[in-house]
């Protein structure tokens, strides 16, 4: 957790002892560095690279609510595997089954674990009465989708050549629901897993990118059935995960993917319109525990969580109850 919150820890004091109303309004008029804006007003939400944490202003809890929706009922996830045969400048490409299967499986087990108990106390405000987040849901699904990349849109230094914009992701995201017959909504959310060496930013002017700037992040298209994603790069543990972090799957890419894909989950369930859960410094639930996995009590010390026999390594998460970083929720 990054300590000694810019703005000031008196701040923090305030907000865990007096009405949140006044926090969220404070919150409003916070900028975060870990939240990118378009000239159009679509914004993303990024799990940074561990390379940038160390350089992010400090920043600490509690959260506070700022009005927008949360996912409060049951959450459907859905995964899209996207791996062409090649990536755009022709080189090699892949993502391995196992990858594929680990990502699936966190999904599947994410819901009604100790992890996502500790989302329901978050909630939203609707007519005047608090509705908490539930610890409930499902895995709608997979699919792997082998359609080639589009020409590449961006520049990420990081995969010179290939690269796609959010816009291109989200072409991609609406194609598959369309071809899948998935629908949006806020009971849903859409992770978008691509292959390896190919390169993401936000968009055109490429100001932020896969493995520079971010390992992950998740927005939404707006509409009357607003559909909720993340954008999930293929990972490297180079840049998204701490050194020496044990992988439980003895896969370091599948299990460094499933945290961060974790990561995305959760901070989608508490904010997914990017205007419900952060703190006053723009850190949302995932952030201020970035890297941060506490004891590993499970798999002979390689992993921190066991959810139907399966074992992970996933981050902590901020809980507002301890003002601090958990495994499991209260």
């Amino acid at each position: 957790m990054r300590s000694g919150f810019s703005v000031s820890s008196k701040f923090a004091v305030i907000c865990a002892t007096v009405s949140l109303l006044f926090c969220a309004a404070a919150a409003q008029d916070a900028s975060s560095p870990l939240t990118v804006r378009g000239e159009d007003g679509h914004a993303i939400h990024i799990l940074p690279t561990v390379h940038m944490v160390p350089a992010l202003p400090p920043d600490v809890g509690p959260l506070v609510y700022n009005g927008g929706p949360v996912i409060q009922g049951s959450l459907t996830t859905y995964a899209i595997f996207w791996v062409p045969a090649k990536l755009q400048t022709g080189g090699a490409t892949s993502m391995t089954a196992h990858y594929q299967l680990v990502e699936s499986n966190m999904l599947r087990d994410y819901e009604t674990h100790g992890l996502d108990n500790n989302n329901t106390q978050y909630y939203q405000v609707v007519s005047g009465a608090k509705q908490y987040i539930q610890n409930k849901g499902a895995f709608g699904g997979s699919y792997v989708d082998t359609d080639p990349y589009p020409a590449s849109g961006c520049s990420d230094s990081a995969t010179p050549g290939n690269c796609i914009t959010d816009a291109q992701l989200q072409t991609e995201l609406q194609k598959v629901m369309t071809l899948k017959g998935w629908t949006g909504g806020l009971s849903k959310m859409f992770l978008v897993f691509t292959s390896s060496n190919e390169g993401s930013c936000f968009d055109s002017t490429s100001s932020s990118c896969a493995y520079t700037g971010y390992c992950a992040y998740h927005s939404y298209i707006a509409g009357t059935t607003p559909i909720v994603y993340s954008n999930e790069p293929f990972a490297v543990p180079a840049d998204c995960q701490e050194p020496g972090t044990p992988s439980p799957n003895s896969d370091v890419d599948a299990d460094t993917a499933a945290t961060a894909a974790a990561h995305e989950v959760t901070e989608a369930i508490t904010d997914p319109e990017l205007d419900a859960w952060f703190t006053a410094g723009g850190s949302e639930i995932g952030d201020l525990c970035a890297y941060n996995y506490g004891s590993n009590t499970w798999d002979s010390s390689k992993a921190n969580q066991m959810w139907n026999g399966r074992f992970y390594e996933i981050q902590m998460m901020y809980s507002n109850h301890v003002l601090g970083c958990v495994r499991v929720g209260p």
